[in-house]
């Protein structure tokens, strides 16, 4: 496929819209010799989202200036991570995962006969690679080991064993893969200078690494599989694609984490030659880009309105997403979605035509509850209660809540007013003496000392209506409302407690947000109610 390029002209088309490569001159170096072999490794943990798009048309870059080309599915490192992929969950995710990608390469493409696809436990499992792995353990420090994880490896305060080898294993696939190069984003940096640190020590060669720019997603920042609002998933119908793209970050002449300028610049622009921002003729009518930098130009100068490019990025993801979504409109592949990735609010094991035993199977997780950050715009004591408070609380929606609490003996309103604050919203809505309370103020305390009491602080920069979940319950949906009969907040609540960092946990699992951890001020080891 490369035949026709000379190794400068390889070289820059490998290289085009990447951040960083290490190993530059050795890479040019080789590329003087032969075709180059590089790999690119996904954990097969959350559903892979339209974000997926900009290694794939790297990829694509590759396969044009001939490289050979290995994808892995890291279906050992999906467990690794946090246990992010339940064992029983790993081989279908492994079959998801493969069926998708080779849609989206189909799409956009890419012959599939010039790649070569692995899976992890094929050789990860082996005698050889498992005495490597006690080979590195025994050389890296489990300092470099954590550093080497921090921008990938769920971070927690107690680090499981098997975050530490996850860096480790995926320096020795370089090895194990017989590859030159691996390919990732720049959040995969500290792994890959891992790798070129400690391989030389197993005797094994230094390889080549490049690196992708992470691209914002909708809301500004990285595009998450556990952040619903942040990603566009390669299965949504055109209706939602188009909300999704309505309510994205973009604001007129800005052209900082601009996740939809990144995505014409890093998957529509490499994938054709041209980009189409489609007006009405009063406006001007269609305009034909040929190149990135003219976009991002007119953009930046106010000449493209914000709608006009979404609505045009909308078509041609659409024309994208076409043949992934008819591809999985098949009885096997619609079966093997909802395997891979069951609705943890539905249950799997009820018998039919025996509602008893459904009620009683249903799931009991805690993605089921709507946790929000709210905002306190006014706070009163109730009417007909000195012991209440009557605080009006904006939770991200038209109108904001009523919620009665019975604050009043541990905060004072100054402190109430304006505060940050964590609620359960889908409760019932219950009359509390005569005042409807249409959500809980969630709160610490101590067991056997009932004046000490504080409410939960959402992360610094918060705003109303955020989304609160508990770590590795990102993906799940809440309920629209909680059934009082069902108790599912009181099963959950048992184990919601505040760790000896005050931090909000449940099962020793943190509550946070996309900006961090919820927290208390003082009450090490209290409830949370």
């Amino acid at each position: 496929m490369g035949e026709q390029l000379s190794p400068e002209e390889k070289f820059s088309l490998i290289t085009r819209n990447l951040q960083e490569v290490l190993g530059e001159e050795k890479l040019k170096q080789l590329l003087q010799e032969r075709e180059l072999k590089v790999y690119w490794g996904t954990a097969t943990t959350g559903k892979p989202h339209v974000a997926y798009f900009v290694p794939m048309s790297k990829i694509a870059d590759f396969l044009k200036a001939g490289c050979e080309v290995t994808i892995l599915f890291a279906d050992l490192h999906a467990y690794l991570d946090n246990m992010k992929a339940p064992w029983e969950l790993l081989e279908l995710r492994v079959q998801y995962y493969e069926q998708v990608i080779k849609a989206m390469l189909e799409s956009i493409g890419v012959p599939l006969e010039k790649l070569r696809f692995v899976k992890g436990t094929d050789y990860q499992l082996s005698r050889e690679y498992t005495l490597d792995v006690y080979r590195l353990s025994s050389m890296v420090t489990e300092h470099d080991a954590k550093k080497a994880g921090a921008e990938v490896v769920k971070q927690v305060d107690h680090p499981l064993l098997s975050g530490l080898l996850y860096p480790g294993l995926q320096a020795l696939d370089e090895e194990y893969l017989k590859v030159d190069a691996q390919f990732g984003g720049v959040d995969q940096r500290k792994i890959f200078t891992l790798a070129e640190k400690y391989l030389p020590s197993l005797g094994y060669t230094k390889r080549i690494h490049m690196m992708n720019p992470m691209v914002p997603g909708l809301t500004g920042t990285k595009m998450s599989s556990s952040e619903e609002e942040s990603k566009i998933d390669l299965l949504d119908k055109k209706d939602d694609v188009k909300k999704k793209l309505k309510k994205a970050f973009c604001e007129p002449g800005n052209i900082q984490n601009n996740g939809i300028l990144s995505f014409v610049k890093h998957v529509l622009f490499p994938l054709s030659s041209e980009f189409v921002i489609k007006r009405d003729p009063k406006w001007g009518g269609d305009k034909v880009y040929t190149s990135y930098e003219e976009v991002e130009k007119d953009f930046a100068e106010e000449q493209i309105h914000p709608g006009d490019l979404k609505a045009s990025v909308e078509v041609a993801l659409n024309k994208l997403l076409d043949p992934i979504r008819k591809k999985f409109e098949t009885p096997e592949l619609r079966k093997l979605t909802s395997q891979a990735y069951p609705e943890p609010t539905k249950n799997k094991f009820a018998a039919k035509g025996n509602p008893k035993n459904a009620t009683e199977e249903d799931d009991v997780v805690p993605s089921r509850l709507d946790l929000r950050v709210g905002k306190v715009i006014s706070v009163e004591k109730h009417p007909d209660a000195d012991s209440l408070y009557l605080e009006k609380i904006d939770v991200g929606e038209e109108q904001p809540r009523t919620v009665v609490s019975g604050l009043v003996a541990y905060v004072s309103q100054e402190e109430l007013q304006d505060r940050l604050v964590i609620l359960l919203c889908n409760l019932k809505p219950q009359k509390m003496r005569g005042i409807e309370s249409q959500a809980m103020l969630l709160c610490a305390s101590v067991e056997g000392d009932p004046r000490r009491v504080e409410p939960l602080n959402a992360p610094e920069g918060s705003a109303p209506g955020d989304r609160v979940y508990v770590e590795g319950f990102e993906s799940g949906k809440p309920d629209d409302e909680l059934k009082p009969k069902k108790k599912v907040f009181e099963k959950l609540q048992v184990d919601l407690k505040i760790s000896d960092e005050c931090i909000a946990q449940w099962k020793e699992k943190d509550l946070m947000t996309k900006l961090g951890k919820i927290t208390c001020k003082t009450l090490k080891g209290g409830n949370i109610s």
